[in-house]
């Protein structure tokens, strides 16, 4: 361990040495000056120290960055970024890998920088939902602005559900709309089918049945989706949810269709709640013939109410 780490002062001290400048050399050596900060940077991370690491990827990307080859220097960044997260600070690893997205945008490589957004997404999913949906929406317009609309919709996707786990059902149903046209632009009609129903789950849970009821009439022009299960379900729900039908309802809701959807989803499903509580249906009196103790049908009992007093 000691071995690397005198190795990798040995770099830093080449790096310094090429960006002096003399009487005899008036420009400092960028190119060679960020290889042996590279060098150094392994150097570090092989001797496990991993502050010292991010420092060298930091100096490697400065000097890529005066040199103008933006590309490396982005990629630096994104190692010092690796680092952090390789110490747990998260929120400052994100930080380097939106400053090289920010870079491989400006070199011309857009596709790279939608996925170092994407893989920051990740990293920082688990401590801050809000962010994740920044990142990833920030991921999905870089591969719009391409024409990558398949790219670009599943990352939606992922802004969508994270969206919905937050609760933040406003926002979740712009996201989900936006994600909808896509799929129906790329003529993917059976995945704008399940969007349609968590549209209506997010539109319920915000108690808002007219917007829940309009994504299912404007899905009638989706190709397959008028009388499709997906269909017959929602206009169920729908009839349910508005006659405050308690059993339709959580029929629906615990059906296979609902409960097999992704999770943040499918907990919309059996958290619905019918609107003023809702009403079970009575059991018809038919069912409760055979019991010798079943109470007489209400009209029996209106017929002779006070009656036998």
């Amino acid at each position: 361990m000691a071995q690397k780490i005198n190795e990798a002062h040995e770099h830093i001290a080449k790096a310094e040495k090429y960006l002096k400048t003399s009487f005899m050399k008036w420009k400092p050596d960028y190119d060679s000056a960020a290889s042996e900060y590279s060098k150094a940077a392994v150097a570090f991370k092989n001797a496990k120290q991993l502050e010292q690491a991010k420092e060298a990827y930091l100096q490697e990307a400065e000097a890529h960055t005066n040199n103008r080859t933006l590309f490396h220097a982005a990629k630096a960044f994104e190692q010092a970024g690796m680092m952090l997260k390789d110490m747990q600070r998260l929120p400052e690893a994100v930080q380097y890998i939106e400053k090289a997205s920010m870079m491989y945008v400006e070199n011309g490589t857009p596709d790279t920088a939608a996925m170092a957004l994407d893989r920051a997404g990740k990293l920082i999913e688990p401590l801050d939902l809000a962010k994740a949906v920044h990142l990833y929406q920030q991921a999905a317009g870089v591969f719009e602005n391409e024409d990558r609309l398949r790219q670009a919709v599943e990352l939606i996707g992922k802004a969508s559900r994270l969206l919905v786990r937050q609760q933040k059902f406003d926002e979740a149903a712009v996201s989900l709309q936006k994600e909808k046209n896509m799929y129906k632009e790329i003529e993917n009609y059976p995945t704008c089918f399940k969007k349609t129903i968590a549209q209506v789950l997010v539109h319920l849970h915000r108690a808002d049945y007219v917007a829940a009821d309009r994504c299912v009439r404007e899905s009638y022009s989706i190709p397959g989706f008028s009388g499709s299960e997906d269909c017959i379900a929602m206009e169920q729900l729908l009839q349910g949810y508005d006659e405050q039908d308690e059993d339709q309802v959580s029929r629906v809701c615990t059906s296979p269709l609902l409960r097999y959807m992704d999770n943040d989803y499918a907990k919309l499903a059996i958290t619905l709640k019918v609107p003023g509580g809702g009403k079970k249906k009575k059991p018809p009196a038919a069912a409760a013939s055979g019991d010798a103790g079943a109470v007489p049908p209400e009209e029996d009992e209106d017929e002779y109410a006070g009656g036998l007093c």
